[in-house]
């Protein structure tokens, strides 16, 4: 009997100590296991934001290049050639200079270039003529033989660049680089620093333009940049 009881007792003192082991696994995370988690959390998201921080700040810088680059390029042609890029003719006349400009056609020769906004390569403008010249003199890379709409050169937001001497964004005149599809923040930020940050107003304005197309920059201005658009943007050269 006593051996009996002893057994029993020992049987209740196993289920209670299996009890209480399988409680104790099953507890929570405890306050510095939880803390922890939210620091790895906190520490990816700030990763990521400032990745994109990185990534946007890379494109404005890029886009900033193009605008000098460009400006630069039409300067060193004329040095070279003594001629607007664009302009430039005959056709004989600048396909005899041999190499990458064989199958490249002159403009109109009359010391003035033209060039529509909407950059539709019809009879009469220069704007197919500009990109041909200056890829052929070397300026700037690309076929000199393309003139079409896609050969227009890519921007670092994946819209296009263009060239246009008629009056945009409040009346802005001279010849302009164009770049479309730019993100609000990123147009607010080449403006404020390459011209006075207005975009109806100093060497660069801005329009808005419609999300994922090319856009053509419009005449009137558009007051304040909001960082829900995207725009096209002109600089004169």
């Amino acid at each position: 009997m006593h051996d009996l009881i002893n057994r029993e007792k020992s049987s209740i003192e196993k289920r209670r100590t299996g009890r209480q082991m399988q409680s104790h696994n099953q507890k929570g995370f405890t306050l510095i296991e939880i803390a922890v988690v939210l620091v790895i959390i906190g520490l990816l998201i700030g990763g990521i934001l400032q990745g994109t921080e990185l990534i946007d700040n890379s494109r404005i810088k890029k886009a900033g290049g193009d605008f000098q680059g460009i400006a630069t390029a039409y300067v060193s042609y004329q040095g070279r050639y003594q001629r607007l890029p664009g302009d430039d003719g005959n056709t004989a006349a600048i396909q005899a200079r041999g190499g990458d400009w064989a199958t490249v056609t002159g403009g109109n020769n009359n010391g003035a270039l033209f060039a529509r906004r909407t950059q539709t390569f019809t009879g009469g403008d220069e704007n197919d003529q500009f990109w041909q010249h200056l890829r052929a003199a070397g300026y700037i890379s690309g076929d000199a033989s393309l003139v079409t709409l896609a050969s227009l050169p890519r921007n670092a937001f994946s819209g296009l660049m263009g060239v246009t001497t008629e009056a945009v964004q409040g009346g802005l005149g001279g010849i302009k680089l164009c770049m479309s599809q730019v993100p609000g923040k990123s147009a607010s930020a080449l403006d404020l620093q390459t011209d006075d940050g207005s975009p109806d107003s100093g060497s660069l304005r801005a329009n808005v333009g419609v999300t994922g197309t090319n856009t053509a920059p419009a005449v009137a201005a558009v007051g304040t940049y909001t960082e829900d658009n995207e725009y096209t943007i002109c600089k004169q050269l």
